[in-house]
C-alpha cells in the first residue's frame, strides 16, 4: 500500500493524483515548487519503478513542467530526483525567475521557508484547475 513520506506529509500541500503520480505543492511561496511522488509502494529509485512507470513519471513530470512554465511564467524550470533527505522516490518541479529570492542558486537550503496562506493556496489551485484537466483529479478541500 502505497503510504507517503512523513516529511513529505509535514512540508507540503495536497493538490491532487496523476494516474501514477501524487501532486503536491510545497508549503514554501517564495517559488511556484512541486512533488510528484509516483504511488508505488516501497520505491526510492527511478530503476525500481518498471518500465510502464518510468514512462508514466517521465511523461506526467514533461506535462507538468510545461504547464507550469507557462501558468506561473518561469524563465527556467528545475525537474530533479535528489532522495537525499527523503528516501521515498519523488520528483520536484520547480518554477524557477530570475527575480526569485533563491536565483540563480538552487532553491534547497537557501531561505527559510514562508509558508502559504489559505488564500494563497487557493489562488494557485485555481490557476492549476485551468491548465490540469485530462487524466488529473484535484483532492477534495
Amino acid at each position: 500500500m502505497f503510504v507517503l513520506d512523513s516529511r513529505l506529509q509535514q512540508d507540503t500541500l495536497l493538490v491532487g493524483d496523476f494516474p501514477l503520480c501524487r501532486l503536491l505543492l510545497m508549503n514554501d511561496r517564495q517559488y511556484p515548487w512541486f512533488i510528484l511522488v509516483p504511488r508505488r509502494e516501497d520505491v526510492s529509485e527511478l530503476f525500481q519503478l518498471d518500465a510502464s512507470d518510468q514512462l508514466a513519471l517521465w511523461q506526467e513530470a514533461t506535462a507538468l513542467a510545461e504547464l507550469l512554465k507557462d501558468t506561473f511564467a518561469a524563465d527556467k524550470m528545475n525537474v530533479a530526483t535528489l532522495g537525499n533527505m527523503v528516501s521515498q522516490l519523488h520528483m520536484h518541479v520547480i518554477v524557477r525567475r530570475r527575480d526569485d529570492a533563491a536565483w540563480p542558486a538552487p532553491v534547497w537550503g537557501k531561505h527559510a521557508a514562508q509558508p502559504y496562506s489559505e488564500e494563497q493556496v487557493a489562488a494557485v489551485k485555481a490557476r492549476l484547475r485551468l491548465v490540469l484537466t485530462d487524466d488529473f483529479c484535484f483532492a477534495e478541500g
